[in-house]
């Protein structure tokens, strides 16, 4: 399995990951949140927000068009510090991050 197979994979099982987790959000930000330049859009996303409307779709569309990667991926870390600040046991969203993180690093 190629890698970008590999990893369309993984954005299925997060996807699922946060549905079943019931962190998937029916309602897309604004336009205007969604342009955000910061890191994360952290200036106007919640990381789950971030993860589902940009980081997501992104990431997907790399992998439709056998994209160049990023070099580097660490998203997980973002995770494991946007969980901690709501007090939600999201190891299994974490867990998935890092399995991309991985691949993407290592592609």
């Amino acid at each position: 399995m190629d890698t970008y197979q590999q990893l369309s994979d993984m954005l299925k099982t997060l996807e699922e990951g946060l549905q079943r987790e019931e962190l998937w959000l029916a309602q897309t930000p604004s336009n205007d949140a969604l342009s955000s330049v910061e890191p994360f859009a952290v200036d106007t996303l919640t990381f789950i927000q971030w993860l589902q409307f940009l980081f997501l779709p992104q990431i997907k569309q790399i992998c439709q068009e056998a994209a160049e990667l990023p070099a580097v991926c660490s998203i997980a870390p973002m995770a494991e510090e946007y969980f901690k600040s709501i007090h939600i046991n999201g190891d299994t969203i974490v867990s998935h991050l890092t399995q991309i993180d991985q691949l993407i690093t290592n592609a």
